[in-house]
């Protein structure tokens, strides 16, 4: 068994601003709605079989009450911010597990359900689709890996340390160091991604390193790395077996007409069979 766990935040904006490069002088008003209902229903035609999709149900979480200049919903475009419920509703409707997420975050949803599927004996491995710097941490080994939907990317333990130059479980402490402009926290000045690498694998994590490494910058460090770790423990499921994808429901054929999606219907009963 493979289980399968969706960014469904990303895809929403990916398939927002595709649709926009594509049609400039028209936003569709659930056009990137319709396209992550029909790239998750593409990977069941491929032979997905357990699978959930987390998304940003609001954008704030927890982690605004650390860093006052944590990532806001401020800046989201209202002709975007208006398809995040329908997303959740319209995958619902396909009969796809989604985890909306108030007080925390889609990516502490992703880590979660990877972390507990990880420890099923029945699950032989698990991939999170997802962009984000931060989920790196959740790869272990080749059990649980990475999928970059961009570039097509599957990034194991190895290729974390290929690509970040240190391990997945140091993923909170590198990011806490060089920053990460996307969730709006700047890292410590003067440490590039050569340099916190470096001293990760020199060190250790942060708390281990010697008191003259970060000086005062110290304090503000350890603060990102809590910024930068993800729960594990948000009650995403109970047992893998709520995750198997049984079919469509009812009500997707009004939400197939509502998201001007031709032929989802049909495609998701030929992959029911």
């Amino acid at each position: 068994m493979i289980v399968h766990v969706v960014d469904g935040t990303y895809e929403l904006f990916r398939h927002f601003y595709g649709l926009r490069r594509a049609q400039p002088d028209a936003d569709p008003p659930l056009g990137a709605v319709a396209g992550v209902l029909r790239t998750v229903l593409q990977m069941i035609e491929q032979g997905a079989t357990h699978l959930g999709v987390a998304t940003d149900h609001v954008i704030e979480s927890f982690r605004n009450d650390l860093w006052p200049d944590y990532k806001t919903g401020a800046r989201i475009e209202p002709a975007l911010a208006a398809q995040f419920q329908p997303l959740e509703e319209a995958l619902a409707a396909l009969g796809v597990v989604v985890w909306p997420m108030i007080e925390l975050e889609a990516d502490d949803a992703l880590a979660s359900a990877a972390h507990l599927a990880a420890r099923d004996d029945a699950v032989d491995s698990v991939c999170i689709w997802a962009n984000d710097k931060d989920l790196a941490q959740c790869v272990q080994g080749t059990r649980v890996v990475q999928v970059d939907r961009r570039s097509g990317t599957i990034r194991d333990a190895e290729g974390v340390q290929r690509k970040f130059g240190v391990e997945p479980r140091q993923i909170p402490d590198f990011l806490a160091l060089v920053g990460d402009p996307q969730d709006g926290y700047p890292g410590i000045d003067g440490i590039g991604r050569v340099t916190a690498a470096r001293l990760l694998n020199q060190y250790g994590e942060i708390e281990r390193f010697p008191s003259s490494v970060l000086g005062r910058g110290r304090e503000q460090a350890l603060l990102f790395k809590r910024l930068a770790t993800l729960q594990t423990d948000a009650p995403v499921f109970q047992t893998v077996d709520e995750l198997e994808w049984k079919g469509p429901t009812d009500d997707l054929p009004a939400w197939a007409e509502r998201i001007a999606a031709n032929g989802l219907v049909e495609r998701s009963r030929r992959a029911r069979r």
